[in-house]
Protein backbone atom coordinates (compact mmCIF):
# COMPACT_ATOMS: atom_id res chain seq x y z
CA UNK A 1 0.00 0.00 0.00
CA UNK A 2 1.27 3.38 -0.72
CA UNK A 3 0.52 6.67 0.90
CA UNK A 4 -2.06 7.99 -1.03
CA UNK A 5 -4.23 4.68 -0.85
CA UNK A 6 -3.84 5.20 2.68
CA UNK A 7 -4.76 8.76 2.60
CA UNK A 8 -7.47 7.53 0.44
CA UNK A 9 -8.85 5.06 2.80
CA UNK A 10 -8.47 7.09 5.81
CA UNK A 11 -10.80 10.34 3.84
CA UNK A 12 -13.24 7.47 3.06
CA UNK A 13 -13.42 6.62 6.59
CA UNK A 14 -13.58 9.82 8.29
CA UNK A 15 -16.31 11.11 5.55
CA UNK A 16 -18.50 7.60 6.15
CA UNK A 17 -18.25 8.35 9.89
CA UNK A 18 -19.00 11.74 9.46
CA UNK A 19 -22.16 10.94 7.74
CA UNK A 20 -23.21 8.44 10.30
CA UNK A 21 -22.83 10.73 13.37
CA UNK A 22 -24.68 13.11 11.29
CA UNK A 23 -27.87 10.32 10.96
CA UNK A 24 -27.43 10.23 14.26
CA UNK A 25 -27.79 13.74 15.02
CA UNK A 26 -31.10 13.99 12.88
CA UNK A 27 -32.42 11.16 14.53
CA UNK A 28 -32.00 12.84 17.81
CA UNK A 29 -32.96 16.02 16.48
CA UNK A 30 -36.24 14.81 15.22
CA UNK A 31 -37.06 12.57 18.29
CA UNK A 32 -36.58 15.53 20.39
CA UNK A 33 -39.54 17.94 18.43
CA UNK A 34 -41.76 15.23 18.49
CA UNK A 35 -41.65 14.71 22.23
CA UNK A 36 -41.75 18.65 22.53
CA UNK A 37 -45.04 18.51 20.31
CA UNK A 38 -46.33 15.98 21.58
CA UNK A 39 -45.96 17.41 25.25
CA UNK A 40 -48.02 20.29 24.12
CA UNK A 41 -50.93 18.13 22.98
CA UNK A 42 -49.62 18.25 19.29
CA UNK A 43 -49.58 15.12 17.76
CA UNK A 44 -47.14 14.50 14.14
CA UNK A 45 -49.89 14.24 11.55
CA UNK A 46 -51.11 17.47 12.54
CA UNK A 47 -48.16 18.93 11.02
CA UNK A 48 -50.83 21.14 7.96
CA UNK A 49 -52.97 22.34 10.73
CA UNK A 50 -50.14 23.42 13.16
CA UNK A 51 -48.83 25.30 9.96
CA UNK A 52 -52.29 26.90 9.32
CA UNK A 53 -52.79 27.91 12.58
CA UNK A 54 -48.97 29.51 12.56
CA UNK A 55 -50.07 31.29 9.28
CA UNK A 56 -53.48 32.66 10.61
CA UNK A 57 -51.66 33.94 14.20
CA UNK A 58 -49.39 35.50 11.76
CA UNK A 59 -52.13 37.33 9.49
CA UNK A 60 -54.19 38.08 13.20
CA UNK A 61 -50.78 39.73 14.65
CA UNK A 62 -50.01 42.05 11.39
CA UNK A 63 -53.33 43.05 11.05
CA UNK A 64 -53.19 44.28 14.95
CA UNK A 65 -50.22 46.07 14.77
CA UNK A 66 -51.46 47.71 11.45
CA UNK A 67 -54.67 48.99 13.32
CA UNK A 68 -52.47 50.23 15.63
CA UNK A 69 -50.42 52.23 13.57
CA UNK A 70 -53.77 53.38 11.82
CA UNK A 71 -54.89 53.88 16.07
CA UNK A 72 -51.62 56.08 16.16
CA UNK A 73 -51.92 57.98 12.88
CA UNK A 74 -55.65 58.96 13.34
CA UNK A 75 -54.76 60.19 17.67
CA UNK A 76 -52.24 62.60 15.92
CA UNK A 77 -54.61 63.25 12.97
CA UNK A 78 -57.40 64.56 16.09
CA UNK A 79 -54.63 66.30 17.60
CA UNK A 80 -53.07 68.40 15.38
CA UNK A 81 -56.50 69.25 13.75
CA UNK A 82 -57.30 70.49 17.08
CA UNK A 83 -54.49 72.50 17.83
CA UNK A 84 -54.73 74.02 14.08
CA UNK A 85 -58.35 74.71 14.94
CA UNK A 86 -57.88 76.37 18.20
CA UNK A 87 -55.09 78.50 16.67
CA UNK A 88 -57.40 79.44 13.73
CA UNK A 89 -60.10 80.64 16.45
CA UNK A 90 -57.74 82.26 18.31
CA UNK A 91 -56.92 84.47 15.21
CA UNK A 92 -60.04 85.05 13.96
CA UNK A 93 -61.32 86.31 17.52
CA UNK A 94 -58.13 88.66 17.46
CA UNK A 95 -58.90 90.15 14.34
CA UNK A 96 -62.44 90.64 14.73
CA UNK A 97 -62.39 92.83 17.94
Amino acid sequence: MQAADVRAIVIETLAEQQRIRHDDIDAVVLKAVATTLTSFGIDEDDRRELRADFQHLRRWRRSVEQAQSYTFKAVVTMIVTGFVGAVWLGIKATLGK
